[in-house]
């Protein structure tokens, strides 16, 4: 078919009509430094700090330092590729992640991206990493328990959820065990997590992802991992990216626990990239916005007014001393931004006493408003009885000759002690938990062997829930402890005793006292048999 000139002018015309002549500006910039995850910019004067910029490659990067003739950025992927000279555009983009519900269960980097080999992550929304904490009139008190599901902090040292409660103590000491028992116990609470880890060997993040899974933990929580391998650029965000997937489901009403792991190696991280910034240092050569740092991360923990939909955000800070140094830089400032913290002690932890926590100077600002009404009553004897034992225990080093008294006290305490310990990652319900503190500091131990403590406590629980389930029913319910109720738990216990407990204490120690003697017995007839044989 022959095609006329005419109608070819026409698509013509109407293809011309189609194109845009729309012209848009775009800021740019050329490369003047380069090297270690920073790099220096010449141009863009408009960028301003938090910004997203994008080079030549295609690496993106994030505006940390302005100054006068150059800005300084973070590279958000290797700088392999990168050359000086190379052109810069602003995106006009805040650095900002992706959040929602389909990040439960996954592992992700600090930006948001999969690792974890279970494919794409689709989400419908993303958030700043950057955020302004909620301004105290958008705040509530600190009014509900979250539930460790370890007896020693639950009892001693409650935290509340919108609460900032630090962790510290010297390297293996357990800090991580407790993050992640809590992270546990949350499964059944309706209490969303995100264990963020800073600095971490993927090897330690691989075993907890796997014991997570393994008590059903992983579904309600999201893991953000920046590891060693990782860059000083990609530690210092996972935190803030870690916090801004929290702030999602607390804007929505949940309650979210927010683990960081941990801020000793971000302060270190982001002293490299200050320094390689050339930003002036100060005291151990970390910038002076070190503190400011902590501060507005921690501060956006907070649980919301009814009005704000009543969510609640809680961070649990780790932070790792040098030989018991909680007076060092870094966690002083942690210290003072938090509302108490739970201090581990390698002695402790190398005597057995596991969790290793120091009562005397843990401590919990507001958890107590939110503790539970029972527990509130009856764990108020334990801690100074526990501080007084610890007094006792030292002067008694030095002396043997002690009156009964002493005598009477240092074994209760040893027994209270006994009853702490608490294997991991097997937390326990609020009832159990009252129903053993109550059991510890009424004295209905007290003459049992040390050694006798730890069956006596799982055999007391089984016994309470096995033969008097209407009581725990009727107790889980109120949770208070009132004389009746007293009067009640102290008769149970009391009939466990007479009726389990001891007869099958007793008829184990006869069962034991007769083997011994059968033993010996057959000790002696090999000796006489040895003897005629000579």
């Amino acid at each position: 078919m022959a095609i006329k000139p005419t109608e070819v002018l026409s698509v013509l015309k109407q293809e011309i009509e189609k194109i845009s002549v729309e012209t848009k500006a775009i800021e740019s910039g050329s490369v003047i430094q380069v090297g270690d995850g920073v790099a220096r910019i010449q141009g863009l004067p408009k960028a301003m700090a938090g910004d997203l910029v994008e080079f030549q490659n295609g690496v993106k990067g994030y505006i940390l330092n302005l100054e006068e003739d150059n800005i300084g950025c973070l590279l958000l992927g290797p700088d392999e590729g990168i050359h000086e000279g190379d052109i810069v555009t602003d995106t006009g983009k805040i650095l900002s992640v992706p959040v929602g519900p389909e990040l439960l269960g996954r592992v992700v980097d600090a930006l948001g991206n999969p690792i974890d080999g279970k494919g794409e992550i689709v989400t419908k929304e993303t958030r700043n990493v950057e955020s302004p904490s909620p301004s105290i009139i958008y705040r509530q008190p600190v009014s509900v328990p979250l539930q460790t599901g370890i007896q020693a902090i639950d009892a001693l040292i409650p935290i509340g959820r919108g609460q900032r409660e630090l962790i510290i103590g010297d390297r293996q000491t357990g800090k991580t065990s407790i993050a992640i028992d809590t992270i546990i116990n949350q499964r059944d609470k309706n209490c969303l997590c995100v264990y963020v880890a800073i600095g971490q060997k993927m090897s330690t993040v691989s075993q907890i992802i796997d014991v997570l899974n393994k008590y059903d933990a992983m579904q309600n929580t999201i893991i953000v991992v920046a590891s060693a391998s990782d860059t000083a650029a990609m530690q210092y965000i996972a935190p803030f990216a870690g916090c801004a997937m929290g702030e999602f489901f607390r804007d929505r009403g949940q309650d979210v626990l927010c683990v960081y792991d941990d801020l000793s190696k971000h302060a270190v991280a982001y002293r490299q990239v200050s320094l390689l910034l050339r930003r002036p240092p100060g005291r151990e050569a970390f910038p002076a916005d070190i503190f400011y740092l902590h501060s507005r991360l921690l501060e956006r923990a907070a649980r919301l007014s009814p009005e704000l939909g009543g969510g609640s955000l809680t961070a649990l800070p780790i932070i790792e001393t040098q030989a018991g140094d909680a007076s060092a830089y870094i966690p002083t400032n942690v210290i003072s931004i938090t509302d108490g913290q739970i201090i581990l002690e390698s002695s402790l932890f190398n005597a057995g006493v596991r969790p290793a926590v120091n009562v005397g100077l843990s401590v919990s600002r507001v958890g107590g408003s939110a503790q539970v009404s029972a527990m509130k009553k009856i764990a108020g004897p334990l801690r100074i009885e526990l501080a007084q034992y610890r007094e006792l225990e030292a002067f008694s080093q030095f002396s043997k000759d002690l009156d009964k008294a002493t005598q009477d006290q240092l074994n209760r305490g040893e027994h209270l002690v006994e009853f702490l310990k608490q294997p991991v990652h097997e937390c326990m319900s609020v009832v159990d938990q009252i129903i053993v503190v109550f059991a510890s500091t009424k004295g209905f131990a007290d003459k049992l062997e040390i050694k006798e403590v730890s069956g006596f406590e799982s055999l007391l629980i089984k016994y309470f829930h096995k033969k008097h389930p209407d009581f725990i029913k009727d107790f889980e319910k109120n949770l208070v402890m009132n004389d009746e109720v007293s009067k009640k738990m102290s008769e149970i216990i009391e009939e466990f005793l007479a009726r389990i407990y001891m007869p099958r204490y007793h008829s184990a120690e006869l069962k034991a006292q007769k083997a011994l003697e059968e033993l010996k017995e057959k000790q002696g007839k090999v000796t006489l048999d040895m003897e005629e044989e000579e």
